[in-house]
């Protein structure tokens, strides 16, 4: 009885010093994850700032090729918040018009679910050695040893640039998989599948996705940690649908931040982001309740795979992209109003 008690006690002590080695472990995760973004970002956009600023000037007369442009240079810079606040800084200077910026915020909304894209590459399982190499951590060792040699010995400020770029992808995807070994052994945890029952309320959930991007600046950040948290197959899509949602506003962030003390157009192009992303979302938020009263899928109760996730940020910003795109110019109506005009008063002696 003693050997049985003491035995117990320490399997308690165990599991308290795993869920704290599995919490710091996480939080190490996160920070390299949330590291290696931002690495690869600064790097793409010295990298390729310059072109693109250039090619962001010529491609925006046009509604569609503003939206293509924007889709694209997102999908390279891999940063919907980056390509925006670069937008509001042209429209701030007078090189690009509220209109041509609306175009562009639309394309970058899409382009930033290339990231999701990649990193649910990570969650492909097979014996085969070329199907495993598909996995982005098969292949990460091999770009960080390219991208030291760029960063360290060839002294070349564009090929230091790539060299960080390649080292900030790796730093990213080892943090993907240092949070997906963390949150693991959550799987099984009675309090981890409540915590998540309790965002299949969708304002719930909206509300943490908005908040959680808002606080690191980044959806493509967000949308991975989702992806990490779903490896554990807690996270259902009914759970994940409005986080995803959420997630797209609380990018609109960075875009007012660096508005703030700019030109009325450039205040006006960080709003229309935001109302870009809450039309979006009120409206195809209203479309996923009624569906989840009235049809209740069973898909929803179903466990969300980083696949899944990815296809679910890619249509959801695809749908948004469809509803605003075509009434573009109303957008840039209720930003004038909201911001309007000084009124010029004469005064006449």
């Amino acid at each position: 009885m003693v050997y049985q008690k003491r035995y117990k006690i320490c399997q308690k002590e165990w599991r308290v010093c795993m869920n704290i080695f599995n919490i710091l472990n996480l939080i190490g995760g996160l920070s390299l994850f949330l590291f290696g973004m931002t690495l690869m970002d600064q790097a793409l956009e010295r990298r390729a700032g310059n072109r693109l600023k250039s090619l962001l000037e010529k491609l925006t007369t046009n509604k569609f090729m503003g939206f293509l442009t924007g889709l694209g240079v997102t999908a390279v810079i891999q940063s919907s918040s980056a390509t925006t606040v670069m937008v509001v800084s042209f429209v701030n200077s007078g090189l690009m018009t509220l209109r041509q910026a609306i175009n562009v915020i639309m394309g970058a909304n899409v382009g930033t679910t290339v990231t999701a894209w990649i990193l649910s590459l990570s969650g492909i399982s097979s014996k085969n050695i070329f199907v495993s190499l598909l996995k982005p951590i098969s292949f990460t060792p091999i770009l960080a040893l390219i991208g030291i040699i760029l960063f360290m010995f060839v002294k070349d400020s564009k090929k230091n640039d790539t060299g960080m770029v390649l080292l900030g992808f790796a730093t990213l995807m080892y943090g993907m998989e240092n949070m997906s070994g963390a949150v693991s052994g959550l799987r099984d945890l009675p309090e981890f599948q409540k915590l998540f029952l309790m965002f299949t309320n969708p304002v719930l959930g909206v509300l943490a996705g908005a908040i959680l991007t808002a606080i690191i600046q980044s959806s493509s950040a967000s949308v991975g940690i989702l992806q990490a948290l779903a490896s554990t197959g807690a996270v259902t899509y009914g759970a994940a649908i409005p986080i995803i949602m959420g997630q797209n506003i609380g990018t609109c962030a960075t875009a007012i931040i660096s508005s703030v003390g700019a030109s009325k157009n450039a205040r006006r192009t960080a709003l229309v982001h935001l109302c870009f992303n809450v039309i979006g979302t009120a409206v195809w938020l209203s479309v996923f309740c009624i569906i989840k009263v009235v049809v209740a899928p069973d898909i929803l109760g179903e466990s969300a795979g980083l696949m899944g996730i990815a296809v679910c940020h890619s249509f959801f910003n695809i749908l948004c992209t469809v509803l605003l795109l075509p009434v573009s110019e109303l957008l840039e109506k209720i930003a004038t109003k909201l911001i309007p005009e000084n009124e010029v008063v004469e005064i006449i002696e």
